[in-house]
């Protein structure tokens, strides 16, 4: 059963605030008792706003959100006093949170970076007070602007992780057990298909201080563009990754039938997830001598590949090295 801890998909029912009404108010004093208009604006709506977090990592803390509410706008007053606006209402989200509308699919923003703001339904607007139609042929407006309403919209937010490497591969392909050797995550690792049933990220420390992050996601099978296995659940993470690290274990039957399954999956979810850099790491390369990594050379499909262990840690460093190379050539990092 998937860790309820990991959220990537909420709906949520939000509703942004009305504007106050304007004030329709006269001057009156015991020195002036037929004063001019002075009524104040209302106050606008609260807006519904996201805000990214670094520190968040899942959608867990709005699982049990369902409806949202800002507050709504305060009517004016007297003596051009303008109603206070209504309380917005922020939520934080993590890095590579999408919202949408949920029915017409709508991108309404997309959250990247930490501290991001994106009001995501704004409130309604205060109504102006009658000093705003004061004029020399209508001296004493008896009338002001009412509030404009609030909106109410059911909201996706949509996790995709940001992370610069991700681990592609069939189930018990090894994605797990690299992670864990080459970074200080710890998924959950056994000797069965579908033991991650969540992304996992880790920080993969480099030469000289430096890092970057690497996401195992789920592992395809074919059909998995169709819904099958994990299916589209975790595809779309792979979406935010830089480069893909392909994983195939050596003892594979046949590792470039292997590759272009994966590579079909991808293309048939999304064929834009080809245009990005890609790895192929043979995995499990321990059980090899150096003539059966011979003979599985002269198959292997036309790209940058490496055999490596995370059991012997044979190729790690070499691995670390080629994706280092790719991330800072073609991305900057």
């Amino acid at each position: 059963m998937a860790n309820p801890n990991f959220v990537d998909y909420v709906k949520i029912n939000c509703r942004s605030g009305k504007g106050g009404a304007g004030s329709a108010h006269f001057r009156r004093t015991r020195s002036n008792p037929r004063g001019g208009p002075d009524g104040g604006d209302g106050g606008r709506g609260g807006n519904i706003i996201l805000k990214g977090n670094q520190q968040l990592w899942t959608l867990i803390h709005l699982k049990y959100t369902k409806h949202v509410k800002a507050g709504h706008g305060l009517p004016g007053g007297g003596e051009l006093k303008s109603g206070a606006s209504g309380e917005d209402k922020i939520l934080e989200v993590p890095m590579g949170t999408i919202a949408r509308l949920a029915d017409s699919e709508e991108t309404l923003c997309e959250i990247t970076h930490e501290g991001e703001q994106s009001i995501i339904l704004k409130g309604g607007r205060g109504g102006l007070g009658n000093d705003h139609f004061k004029s020399p042929t209508n001296q004493t407006p008896k009338y002001s602007q009412p509030g404009e309403p609030g909106s109410e919209e059911w909201i996706i937010l949509e996790l995709k992780l940001l992370a610069d490497v991700g681990l592609v591969g069939f189930p018990n392909a090894g994605k797990s057990t690299l992670l864990s050797v080459i970074s200080a995550a710890k998924p959950e690792i056994a000797d069965y298909p579908f033991t991650t049933l969540r992304p996992n990220l880790g920080i993969v420390r480099y030469r000289e201080h430096l890092s970057f992050v690497m996401a195992d996601i789920p592992g395809i099978i074919e059909g998995a563009h169709e819904g099958k296995g994990l299916g589209l659940r975790f595809l779309r993470h792979i979406e935010r990754n830089s480069l893909l690290l392909f994983m195939i274990p050596a003892d594979s039957d046949n590792i470039r039938n292997e590759y272009e399954v994966l590579v079909n999956e991808l293309r048939q979810y999304n064929p834009e997830l080809l245009d990005k850099s890609r790895i192929l790491a043979i995995s499990k390369s321990d059980m090899l001598d150096e003539e059966l990594k011979a003979e599985i050379r002269e198959d292997l499909p036309d790209m940058p590949y490496i055999f490596i262990s995370s059991v012997t840690t044979e190729g790690l460093t070499e691995m670390k090295d080629m994706i280092w190379e790719e991330l800072n050539t073609n991305f900057k990092l």
